[in-house]
Order: structure tokens, then C-alpha cells, then sequence
């Protein structure tokens, strides 16, 4: 992360990411004892697109994820596709690039 403090947290004390999503990994952080096993739940319409987005977006900020291991689950009418992507967490900066860069993909339409 780039103009942050050494400890990667802004100026206010937080990550650099917004509402809900920043203030879990602020406080995961905290529990969390690195590496550790980290599921993140992705949401979008349910394409091959997506699913191919968010298998090169994890794999780029956690590059041992196994795509195998991607857990799919549609939606009831079938429209939107939930993913559980388990990585290997390694720090709260790689989680907070990780979720910065997902949340703003344009196919995906909640990160948790």
C-alpha cells in the first residue's frame, strides 16, 4: 500500500478500505494469526466471465489458491452465483488489496 502508515493503516487508524468489508478485515486482523486458512464469499451473475474474473483477481494476491477448490452455489432462480474462494492468508495487506481489487470488478456485486 502506497502513502500509508508502516503498519498499513490511514490516517484515521483504519485500512484505506470502506464500511462493512474494511472494518471486518480490521477487526479479523486482529484475531487472525498469519498464515491462516481466510474464506472470502464473492457474488455475481452467474457466467463463466465471472467465474474465470474472480479465479485470476484471487490468484494474483494469493498465488497458491488451488481454482479446484472454488465452491460454487446459484442462486434459487439461478441469476446470481455465490463463490467461496478459501486462500491461505499471509497478511491483512494481501487481504486488503485482495478485497479492494474484487469489490471493484465490475462482474462482482458483493465481496464478504
Amino acid at each position: 500500500m502506497s502513502g500509508g502508515s508502516p503498519d498499513g493503516l490511514n490516517a484515521n487508524g483504519g485500512s484505506g478500505l470502506d464500511g462493512e468489508v474494511g472494518e471486518r478485515v480490521a477487526r479479523l486482523s486482529e484475531l487472525l494469526h498469519f498464515p491462516t486458512p481466510f474464506p472470502i464469499k464473492i457474488m455475481g451473475v452467474q457466467t463463466e466471465a465471472f467465474i474465470e474474473s474472480v479465479i485470476e483477481v484471487v490468484q494474483r494476491h494469493a498465488p497458491d489458491f488451488d481454482a479446484r477448490t472454488l465452491e460454487k452455489r446459484p442462486s434459487r432462480q439461478g441469476t446470481y452465483l455465490g463463490l467461496t474462494a478459501t486462500i491461505r492468508a499471509t497478511s491483512r495487506e494481501q487481504l486488503d488489496a485482495l478485497y479492494r481489487e474484487l469489490t471493484s470488478h465490475p462482474l462482482v456485486k458483493v465481496v464478504l
